[in-house]
Parts: C-alpha cells; structure tokens; sequence
C-alpha cells in the first residue's frame, strides 16, 4: 500500500527530476543540457533560461556534455544565452560536440570552462536529402550557408581565421580539454567550481 506522496513519485518517468531537486537548481541558478540536442530540449533549457533572468541578474551556471544534434535546435539555445542579460558561464563535462560546441561557445571566451577529461568535437553540418535536382541543390546550398555560418562562429569565439576553422573541420575536429585551450575554444581548465572567476558585483 502507498500513501499519495508514493504514488505522485511513482508516476514520474525514468530519469526525471523531481520538483524539489527542480526548484533546488534554479535557486543555485544551474541549467544541465545533457544528450542530443533537439527541439524539444532546446525548448525546456531555453525556457530555464529565461525564467532564471526574470528572476534576477545572478550569473547563470551552464554545464554541457552533448554530442550535438539538431543544428536549429543548438541555435535556438544559442542565441537564448545571448538574448537574456544575466551572465552565462559555461562549463563542458564529458563531451561538447556538434551543436553542442555551437552551444559552448554562446558565450565570451572568459566565461568558458572545461572539466579535465572533457572532448570536443567541431565538424561541418551534415545530413542527406532525397528527391528532385532542384530541392538537392536548395538543400546544398542551405548547406554551404550553414557552414559559413559556424565557421564565422567559431572563428570570433577561438580567434582562428574562418579559413583555418574550415579547413579543420572538413573531417571531424577532436580536441582534448588541453588542446582546446591551445585553440583558444576553452579559457580554463578546472577540477572545482572554486576555480572559477565570479564577475565582480
């Protein structure tokens, strides 16, 4: 027999964050994107953000480990972290790939760090489209503007020239937490969140 608390914690789906642990993030002012980056996560995380701004002006803690996904999805986040006035200071654990270094580089280059063992991944746009020449050669060039899109990206978060950025990611990109320090993608790695700089109030 269960009393009702029992049952209202029973008919939680697998994985899911309880209310209390909810509210305990939002008070710490921490958002987690985790996994595939797509619309319906892009939805809830661009949603935490903005409810943490209107609450106040307190920097804002994102931790990232995705192996990217939806490029539009990783937009919308993207420009969801620009958008609002709080702060965002990014830290990336495990993996930062894909849309989820598109994601990891929203903010300035002083307000992103890195756990020791974390990987990135850069890469072009990639997917496939079938039927007549014409939709193949709209789909190409929607494509090619993508990519000349994240190249310019990343060149202005890493300080790399747009070519060198191109010519990196016409196969996949790997860097460890090291080597993305040394591309200018990372300002600190950090073993505790003691390490890392407040802003000054």
């Amino acid at each position: 027999m269960y009393n009702n608390d029992d049952e209202k914690e029973n008919t939680e789906p697998p994985g899911a964050i309880s209310a209390k642990l909810m509210e305990y993030a939002i008070n710490a002012r921490k958002v987690f994107i985790t996994g595939n980056v797509d619309q319906k996560m892009a939805k809830e995380v661009v949603q935490q953000l903005h409810i943490l701004a209107s609450i106040n002006e307190d920097p804002i803690y994102v931790f990232i480990s995705s192996p990217g996904g939806h490029v539009e999805s990783g937009d919308m986040i993207f420009d969801a972290i620009r958008f609002i006035s709080p702060r965002v200071i990014m830290i990336g654990s495990g993996w930062v790939a894909s849309a989820g270094a598109l994601i990891y580089a929203a903010v300035p280059k002083e307000d992103r760090y890195t756990l020791p063992n974390t990987r990135f991944l850069l890469h072009e746009p990639s997917g496939g489209v079938q039927g007549p020449a014409a939709s193949v050669e709209i789909y190409m060039k929607e494509v090619i503007r993508m990519r000349q899109r994240l190249n310019k990206i990343f060149a202005e978060a890493t300080g790399q020239s747009a070519e060198k950025i191109a010519a990196d990611t016409q196969r996949d990109f790997w860097l460890s937490a090291e080597e993305a320090v040394e591309y200018g993608l990372v300002n600190k790695i950090i073993v505790s969140e003691k390490e890392i700089k407040l802003p000054k109030k």
